[in-house]
C-alpha cells in the first residue's frame, strides 16, 4: 500500500494543480502546502512530472478496480453494466479536473507526460475493445476496433459540448452517456452488416507489443488473486501485505524479489489464506522474473 504521507502530497498537490495550474505549480509550492522538506520530496518522487504521473496512476488504478467490481455477479454483455462503467469514468475524470490537466499536458512541449498521456488513451481503447467484444460477440470482433475509436469521439465530444458550463451535470452525464452507447451500438451493427474496416484488431499488437509475451495476462491474474485473498482478510495487517506485493510487482522498475518472498512467509502465518493461495501466488510471482515460453509451433 502506498506510504500514507507520500499520498497526502500527492493529494496537496493535486489541489494546487487544480488551483494554479501544473505548469504554474513549483516543487516549492508542493513543499510548502504539504509541510514536507525537499529532501522528503525527492525521496517519494524523482520530478514533478513524476508526481503528476503518480496522481494520474493513482486515480485510474481505483477506478479500475472499480470498474471491474460493478462486472462482479453480473453478466458481462449486459449493456447498462458498460454505461454504469462509462459514467464512473466520466465522474471520475470531473471530480478530479483530470480533462483540464490533460489540456494542459496536452499543449505543453513535455513529451514525457504528453507520452503517458497518450498511453493512457490507448489503454482506454483496448478497455472499450475487450468491453465491445463483450456486448457485441466475437463474431464481430474485426469490426470493434474501428467502434472503440470512434466511440471515444462521439462519447468525448458530447461530454464536452452538452456539459459545457454545467456545475450540477450528473443527470445529464448519465444521458450523454446512454446516448452515446445508443449510437455507438447501431454504428457496430452497421459496419458488421457492410464488413467494412479501417484498423484491424491486430493494430494492438503494435501498441502494446507486451500483449504478445502475456505480461498483461500475469497482472490481470496477479490482481484477480489478490483481490480473493484480500476480500477473505477483511481489515487485518494482512491486506497491507498483500497491497504492498501488488505495488511491488507492477509499479517498480526492478521489483525486489527478497521482500517479496519475506512477504510471502508473513502471509504464511494467517489463518485465514490457504496453503494452496500462497502456493499459487509464489508460482505467479515466479513468472514475473522468468522470461515467457513461446507457444509450440504446429
Amino acid at each position: 500500500m502506498m506510504n500514507e504521507r507520500k499520498l497526502q502530497v500527492i493529494k496537496k498537490a493535486h489541489q494546487l494543480f487544480i488551483e494554479k495550474g501544473f505548469q504554474a505549480t513549483s516543487i516549492q509550492d508542493i513543499l510548502d502546502f504539504s509541510g514536507i522538506s525537499k529532501g522528503t520530496f525527492y525521496n517519494y518522487f524523482s520530478s514533478k512530472n513524476e508526481l503528476l504521473i503518480e496522481l494520474f496512476k493513482t486515480i485510474y488504478t481505483k477506478l479500475e478496480k472499480d470498474r471491474a467490481d460493478l462486472l462482479i455477479g453480473k453478466d458481462p454483455a449486459d449493456i447498462n453494466i458498460f454505461i454504469q462503467q462509462i459514467e464512473m469514468q466520466m465522474h471520475t475524470n470531473r471530480a478530479n479536473k483530470l480533462i483540464s490537466l490533460f489540456e494542459e499536458v496536452f499543449f505543453s512541449k513535455d513529451e514525457e507526460l504528453k507520452e503517458f498521456i497518450k498511453r493512457g488513451q490507448l489503454r482506454m481503447i483496448r478497455w472499450i475493445y475487450e468491453r465491445f467484444i463483450d456486448l457485441f460477440g466475437e463474431e464481430k470482433k474485426p469490426y470493434l476496433l474501428d467502434c472503440s475509436i470512434m466511440f471515444m469521439g462521439i462519447l468525448n465530444h458530447n461530454i464536452k459540448f452538452n456539459l459545457m458550463g454545467q456545475e450540477n451535470a450528473t443527470a445529464s452525464i448519465h444521458r450523454v452517456v446512454k446516448y452515446s452507447v445508443e449510437r455507438i451500438v447501431q454504428v457496430v451493427n452497421e459496419v458488421a452488416q457492410t464488413k467494412d474496416q479501417l484498423i484491424a484488431p491486430e493494430r494492438l499488437e503494435q501498441w502494446f507489443p507486451e500483449n504478445r509475451d502475456g505480461i498483461l495476462a500475469r497482472k490481470q491474474n496477479l490482481i484477480t488473486l489478490l483481490d480473493t485473498m484480500k476480500s477473505k482478510l477483511g481489515g487485518t495487517s494482512y491486506v497491507e501485505l498483500l497491497d504492498f506485493i501488488q505495488e511491488e510487482l507492477l509499479e517498480a522498475k526492478s521489483p525486489r524479489r527478497f521482500l517479496l518472498e519475506k512477504m510471502i512467509q508473513s502471509l504464511k502465518e494467517s489463518p485465514t489464506i490457504s496453503v494452496t493461495e500462497t502456493d499459487e501466488l509464489e508460482k505467479m510471482i515466479q513468472t514475473f522474473y522468468s522470461k515467457p515460453v513461446p507457444p509450440a509451433k504446429s
